[in-house]
């Protein structure tokens, strides 16, 4: 498993992702599914609120690692042979099986660390939420694209500002006219 961060997914939605949800030619993919542990077995649920089955654009970056990842993943389903398990999610082990819950944390602690993170892969979700925000996407959107049921959960939770952001704000002051 070599899975790259879809922009705001939670763990179940990027590890309950089939192929026929996702539109490579077209950018976007469908939240329809999230993987989940119920009664000690990994299970395909409904997304965690109504909000969350939703259409998620996805960034070229995205689009690219996804169409390397489909290559890797037929070449592994090669490997495998009989052994080979046919499930139609995008993420699996090296034998098509879906990959448990703990089991991407454990894949995410090496590359964090190579990279000097300290982040749990939860907190991408934050970041994402945080960098949109930043990036003048509207909240409405933002919410959208993360499936947030409500408003207040995007911008009071998930949005962080900044240090230059809060230095950026008072400074904003001195730009209003003063009184005569």
């Amino acid at each position: 498993m070599r899975a790259r961060a879809v922009p705001g997914l939670r763990r179940g939605e990027l590890l309950g992702l089939h192929w026929s949800d996702v539109d490579l030619d077209g950018g976007s993919l469908e939240i329809r599914t999230a993987l989940q542990r119920v009664n000690g077995e990994l299970t395909l649920t409904a997304p965690k609120t109504r909000r969350s089955e939703r259409p998620v654009p996805l960034p070229t970056v995205c689009v690219d690692a996804l169409r390397q990842h489909l290559v890797r993943q037929a070449e592994e389903r090669r490997a495998a042979g009989e052994q080979w398990r046919a499930t139609g999610l995008v993420f699996t082990t090296r034998r098509g099986t879906p990959i448990e819950l703990r089991n991407l944390n454990r894949h995410f602690s090496p590359i964090r660390e190579r990279l000097g993170l300290e982040v749990r892969f939860h907190d991408l979700r934050h970041t994402c939420v945080t960098l949109l925000l930043g990036l003048g996407i509207p909240p409405h959107l933002v919410r959208n694209v993360v499936g947030h049921s409500a408003m207040d959960v995007t911008m009071n939770i998930y949005a962080h500002a900044d240090m230059t952001e809060k230095r950026a704000a008072p400074d904003q002051l001195g730009s209003l006219p003063a009184d005569e």
